[in-house]
């Protein structure tokens, strides 16, 4: 029997990044920024995977939005984010600093996607366009959250430890830069949400 694709892109989505995992934590550059850093995506998906054994479903669109934040991010938990090799984008722009923090922040945008569609097919809110505002809003609010989590992080750690979780490679407006580009993300998912779903055709 053919298993449906809804079911086979979650299943193999969570094989990849088992792997990924299983390799990233073989000598990452600083152990306590790669805890740090890999429990920032561990417990997200550990609510999603309940809510998926509770009978969640999503469409295949819906997963591989949410998928590149979890792969980036184990990435820059091996690494530390400051320390990912991404230097021949940084040449070719020629930025100050090494923006793969910034990509990732931008791929947290990717769960608007999901939520949107979640939203509709409960019809939670009236209207596509308030629909679309919330959600936005709602990864500008958390990014914010996240940030003062951060905050507290640094404080709490050692300076070393800290300052890689940061990330802010000493720019003053780290914090205000990642929650543009988490917005911004979460903005052009939402397009993304709208061009492959129009307003008013009829939902699975």
């Amino acid at each position: 029997m053919k298993i449906p694709v809804e079911y086979r892109v979650p299943a193999l989505l969570l094989g990849i990044y088992l792997l990924e995992n299983l390799v990233a934590a073989a000598a990452p550059l600083d152990r306590v920024t790669w805890l740090a850093e890999s429990l920032t995506a561990w417990i997200p998906l550990a609510f999603i995977l309940v809510w998926y054994l509770r009978g969640g479903r999503l469409s295949a669109a819906a997963w591989l939005a949410m998928a590149p934040w979890f792969l980036l991010q184990t990435v820059g938990a091996h690494y530390s984010f400051e320390h990912v090799p991404f230097d021949w984008i940084t040449e070719i722009f020629g930025f100050q600093r090494n923006h793969f923090d910034r990509v990732c922040h931008f791929c947290v945008g990717g769960f608007a996607f999901p939520v949107i569609e979640i939203l509709e097919r409960r019809e939670l809110i009236r209207g596509r366009g308030l629909t679309v505002f919330f959600v936005v809003m709602g990864v500008f609010g958390f990014a914010a959250l996240f940030e003062v989590i951060e905050m507290l992080y640094a404080i709490c750690a050692s300076p070393e430890a800290g300052a890689a979780f940061l990330g802010s490679q000493g720019d003053i407006w780290d914090a205000q830069k990642d929650m543009l580009a988490d917005g911004l993300g979460a903005m052009c998912f939402s397009a993304f949400y709208c061009l492959l779903h129009p307003a008013g055709a009829k939902k699975e």
